[in-house]
């Protein structure tokens, strides 16, 4: 005999609003316990893309076999299969690099200098961009956060990583405490966060899934979060205490760090000069 779970399993929603379509239609046939569930996710469905299994459980008062359950109902083969639907939709597609370098060699953009006269142009508008979208409040909201941490947890991975190591570094000089998460041997190092600590997290899209769950861990340990990210739109500045923007130019899909390094080291510099 087939399983049903199987021969009626349904396919899975390609869109967020296709996503709250289903929702819609299957709530009232849902049991009780799936119905709860269903409620906390339909109000809070900015989280899935941030949230682990466990989080979602927790604030839906549910057991995390009936979060699963939930996701296979809609049609999901499970929780990362729907979580993966939120987090495409935040995050635009951008080519690989073997595609940038192609388009880059077809556009006839020129030898090594004439790439660097373009880099450094998008450079330009990008710390243009800055100076005139700068949220003065914020930033000053992010300094005192900081400034009043016991210690800075340093969330960036990939595009983002030189931004975070160079925080380090820069904190390491002025003795303001802080502890890089740089996911070495596969360790986040989550345990070390404790209160009255405080984190300061960096993504672009496409958003790092690494940091989105140590940033949303941090969130559910009540630990104040900075975010420094390209837009409001941004999962991390769903779940963001505060929120720093920063829009880089990029010239043939690959974006420089120009505007970002800037912020940063005067982030930096302003939380040093804060605990002094």
């Amino acid at each position: 005999m087939p399983d049903d779970s199987v021969t009626l399993r349904k396919t899975a929603p390609a869109t967020v609003d296709e996503f709250r379509a289903r929702l819609a239609s299957e709530l009232d046939s849902m049991p009780k316990r799936l119905r709860q569930c269903a409620d906390f996710i339909a109000r809070n469905t900015d989280r899935i893309a941030v949230s682990t299994v466990a989080d979602l459980a927790a604030g839906a008062d549910v057991p995390p076999s009936a979060v699963m359950r939930f996701c296979q109902i809609l049609g999901f083969s499970g929780f990362s299969d729907m979580q993966r639907l939120f987090r495409e939709a935040y995050a635009p597609g951008w080519p690989d690099y073997a595609t940038r370098l192609r388009n880059l060699k077809a556009g006839a953009s020129g030898g090594p200098a004439a790439l660097v006269a373009q880099f450094v142009e998008a450079g330009r508008l990008s710390l243009e961009g800055l100076a005139s979208t700068l949220d003065e409040a914020a930033l000053d909201r992010a300094v005192a956060i900081l400034a009043g941490a016991q210690t800075i947890h340093i969330i960036g991975f990939r595009r983002s990583f030189p931004v975070s190591i160079y925080l380090a570094y820069m904190f390491e000089k002025m003795a303001v405490p802080a502890m890089l998460h740089d996911g070495v041997g596969h360790l986040d190092h989550r345990f070390a966060m404790r209160p009255g600590d405080a984190v300061l997290a960096i993504a672009f899209a496409p958003y790092s899934v690494e940091t989105l769950n140590l940033t949303a861990d941090a969130c559910a340990r009540s630990l104040p979060v900075v975010a420094l990210t390209d837009n409001l739109a941004s999962p991390l500045a769903q779940i963001a205490d505060v929120t720093l923007t920063v829009a880089e130019v990029d010239f043939g899909a690959f974006r420089s760090l120009s505007a970002t390094i800037a912020l940063a080291i005067s982030l930096a510099v302003a939380v040093g000069s804060a605990r002094e």
